[in-house]
């Protein structure tokens, strides 16, 4: 019996999660749970899996979670401490860190300090603290399981092979549904648009940075501390099948590759199990009827997100943070209908263009990075819109 730790059971990596933990009862126990806001849907989680800590934002919404669920003997917790402890519940054996954005740093860094295994799917970990996780990781002895489908391909491509083997890894990416937009196409898109992603079922914020094609160049940073390759070793095509997830080119001229359907439940079960693999009831993928798989290469003249992640790599720890945290404000902004599809990377470019590069020694020197990349960020979104109608297109 595996017992585990869910940070972020309400988005769409947590759900799936425990649809994956539901099928394999008998197999899994969940100790704990955290979530955002959604009281209604983490209640009922609670009611079917019976955890034995709970977390959610604020205080207020774990009064009102406290008096929703039945079981009194819960512990409720709230806000980031209510986090940490979920990470580090002493129960679990291993955590799923599933939240959006840089809120899953300091969580997945508690899980981590205590040895647990982590099931990662909150790249932003490791895109802005790459290097402290990483050691923190060799001096703890915790195990980091990617659950990114690309980068659990990746981890599955290796096992049984030399790193020294390895000649590049090959992201791959859906392209998202703009990869045929003109620039003034893309200059009137929707958020409504950006969120009707043509083959995966994400949160909001992944799935605009998939339309930009910034989660395939966060997916860069961190495929280059989990797997500790530079960025010249790594490669990214477009694959709008979304069934070959990744590859890794080998020295010898082979290529290796996982391919399945896009359900993000293989490479959660995947995580879950290692080094095992246990039988998932979906149907099997069926390369006779998917017929043509095709590849190109991204247009980062287009969408110059993912050239922004390969050229942070070059530069100093700091600008990774930057370009995250400028990501996520002008992420949130295009929501809003505060700046256009084309302001998102405009900002990131910005914001960038002033930083500054710094060392990062310190999980307090990554924190006061972050807190001036979102002052900059705000303040240049006042800028671009100022005395301005250009907002994003209703």
């Amino acid at each position: 019996m595996k017992h585990i730790s869910i940070l972020g059971s309400t988005g769409s990596i947590g759900t799936s999660t425990l649809d994956v933990i539901n099928n394999f009862r008998h197999r899994f126990k969940v100790v704990a749970l955290a979530a955002k806001t959604n009281v209604d849907l983490i209640a009922r989680q609670i009611e079917e899996f019976q955890p034995r800590m709970v977390s959610i934002s604020t205080v207020k919404l774990r009064d009102e979670l406290y008096h929703k669920v039945k079981n009194k003997k819960i512990e409720y917790f709230y806000g980031d401490e209510g986090l940490e402890a979920v990470a580090a519940c002493s129960e679990a054996d291993m955590v799923i860190s599933s939240l959006s954005g840089a809120a899953g740093l300091l969580p997945t860094k508690a899980a981590i300090e205590t040895g647990k295994k982590v099931g990662l799917a909150n790249k932003e970990s490791l895109v802005m603290g790459g290097k402290l996780l990483s050691q923190l990781a060799q001096k703890t002895g915790a195990q980091i399981i990617p659950i990114d489908s690309e980068h659990s391909a990746i981890f599955q491509c290796l096992l049984g092979n030399r790193s020294e083997d390895v000649a590049s890894l090959i992201l791959t990416a859906s392209g998202g549904p703009f990869q045929h937009y003109s620039p003034a196409e893309l200059e009137k898109v929707t958020p409504e648009q950006a969120l009707a992603h043509p083959t995966w079922d994400m949160g909001p914020k992944v799935t605009v940075d998939s339309a930009t094609l910034m989660n395939k160049g966060l997916e860069v940073i961190e495929a280059r501390w989990l797997f500790g390759l530079p960025a010249e070793k790594i490669e990214v095509v477009i694959h709008p099948q979304s069934i070959v997830h990744s590859m890794v080119r080998f020295q010898d001229g082979s290529i290796i590759s996982q391919m399945s359907r896009p359900d993000m439940r293989i490479p959660i079960l995947f995580a879950l199990t290692y080094p095992e693999r246990w039988k998932l009831e979906l149907p099997p993928l069926d390369l006779v009827q998917a017929k043509t798989l095709t590849f190109y290469a991204p247009d980062t003249a287009k969408f110059p997100c993912l050239d922004y992640a390969f050229q942070v790599l070059k530069r100093k720890d700091g600008a990774p943070i930057v370009l995250n945290r400028a990501d996520e404000v002008a992420v949130e902004a295009f929501l809003n209908r505060e700046i256009p599809f084309s302001g998102i990377p405009a900002l990131i470019d910005s914001v960038l263009a002033t930083y500054r590069d710094q060392e990062v020694v310190s999980f307090s020197d990554l924190v006061k990075i972050d807190r001036w990349a979102e002052k900059t960020s705000r303040e240049l979104i006042k800028q671009m819109t100022k005395g301005s109608d250009r907002h994003a297109p209703d």
